[in-house]
């Protein structure tokens, strides 16, 4: 990958689809990890007003750290940078505590954690609402059309996408490019959707390098018998993730009524 002409890309792409819409700039929610830090700083890029929004809900610090690190030096660095920190924390509570009760179980855990993504997908919306900007995705190529590992109408509610056609090995060398923080850069990547220091690979069981290779694999054609070993093993979970979430990847289903029927 040409790295300098792919930012040059994608910062063209952002500031002809904003212009496009007469939308004054973008908010984009700021975790502390890499896609969302490449993200931000391609926004930037634009020279066009970014929004940085931190949300943490139960956070680790060293996550908020590290967002925090990389909003300061983006600011530093664009004087078209702002950021707004929006701790949802009490909403997140507030909202236990009216829903029924129910036994703690790994469902609870999954669904609680799909309400802190769409807790925070509602906050951006109300940003950009505000401010008249567009809420840019930080979704990368395995997330949003491998495995499906994202929340819907949550993080994957979003106006456009600037970096769902890379690969995450491909994020990682913009983030270089854009002089994100090395904190940021060698930090296990998370979700940080569960309050504690469960990584990405903990919970889909295999590496982003691992599934860079499965999706070029099942592209390729090949199947689980083509391969024995970790690489079954992989191939397998990419296979599993990427059937049980198609729902995420395709248009919502809509109902045709028969032209007889109207």
């Amino acid at each position: 990958m040409q790295v300098e002409k792919t930012v040059d890309h994608i910062t063209n792409w952002l500031k002809e689809y904003a212009n496009n819409a007469n939308i004054d700039g973008f908010v984009v929610g700021v975790s502390g990890g890499i896609d969302s830090a490449v993200t931000s700083s391609l926004c930037a890029n634009t020279g066009l007003k970014v929004l940085c929004v931190e949300m943490p809900i139960h956070q680790a610090q060293s996550q908020v750290n590290r967002a925090q690190e990389h909003i300061a030096q983006l600011k530093q660095r664009f004087p078209n940078v702002s950021d707004v920190r929006v701790d949802l924390t009490s909403v997140f509570e507030e909202f236990k505590s009216v829903v029924p009760k129910v036994d703690s179980s790994a469902q609870l855990d999954l669904s609680l954690a799909n309400t802190r993504a769409r807790l925070r997908m509602s906050t951006l919306y109300y940003f950009a609402g505000l401010h008249k900007y567009l809420v840019a995705g930080t979704g990368n190529k395995v997330e949003d059309f491998g495995v499906g590992f994202y929340t819907k109408y949550g993080d994957g509610g979003v106006d456009l996408s600037p970096i769902a056609d890379l690969l995450k090995s491909e994020v990682y060398a913009l983030g270089k490019s854009l002089n994100v923080p090395e904190s940021i850069q060698v930090a296990p990547p998370t979700d940080g959707l569960f309050g504690d220091s469960r990584s990405d690979e903990d919970q889909i069981g295999a590496s982003y390098d691992e599934l860079e290779w499965a999706m070029k694999m099942k592209d390729e054609g090949k199947n689980s018998n083509d391969f024995t070993g970790r690489e079954q093993e992989v191939f397998k979970i990419f296979i599993r993730l990427n059937t049980v979430n198609q729902h995420k990847m395709k248009p919502i289903p809509v109902c045709k009524i028969p032209v007889d029927l109207l």
